[in-house]
């Protein structure tokens, strides 16, 4: 089955991606795509600790994305590949343009953003990376839950 889900949320690996997303997609891994967290052992403890122990959690940067991507994509089992903002969301489908489709899952609020949804807080400038993404091909949705109907960019942003 493969990547079943490419997600951005700010939080990466918490309950409602484990339990929320990783349960009813029979989730076997997640690959969780951020350069800082890639070179820091004791972050990864932290998001490890976060998942039940039959669930593997995979740590890359974007650059290894690439390289890295045919290989998680060919695997039998259903995976979940994680960013947490929209540059590194920019960096992975430029380093991997295979990545066809996003989910933005979580972007909380900070000082600049605006609600765009209850749960996607955008500058404009993010926005306008998104739909630039778009313009690239990759479709793009934002969607908390499994259960909540997927809303296209073109109504958040």
């Amino acid at each position: 089955m493969s990547i079943a889900l490419y997600r951005i949320d700010d939080r990466l690996i918490h309950g409602q991606v484990v339990v929320g997303w990783g349960q009813p997609l029979d989730c076997a891994f997640i690959v969780l795509v951020d350069n800082e967290v890639r070179e820091s052992d004791w972050e990864q403890d932290l998001y490890r600790m976060g998942v039940p122990p039959n669930l593997e959690v995979i740590f890359a940067s974007t650059v290894e994305v690439a390289e890295r991507l045919p290989t998680w994509e060919a695997d039998g089992r259903v995976g979940i590949l994680l960013v947490g903002d929209i540059d590194t969301a920019t960096a992975l489908c430029a380093n991997a343009p295979q990545v066809k489709r996003l989910n933005v899952g979580g972007i909380h609020h900070r000082p600049g953003r605006t609600e765009r949804l209850r749960f996607v807080y955008l500058t404009d400038e993010e926005a306008a990376k998104l739909r630039q993404l778009a313009a690239q091909g990759v479709e793009i949705t934002a969607q908390d839950v499994p259960t909540a109907r997927p809303i296209p960019l073109g109504e958040f942003t």
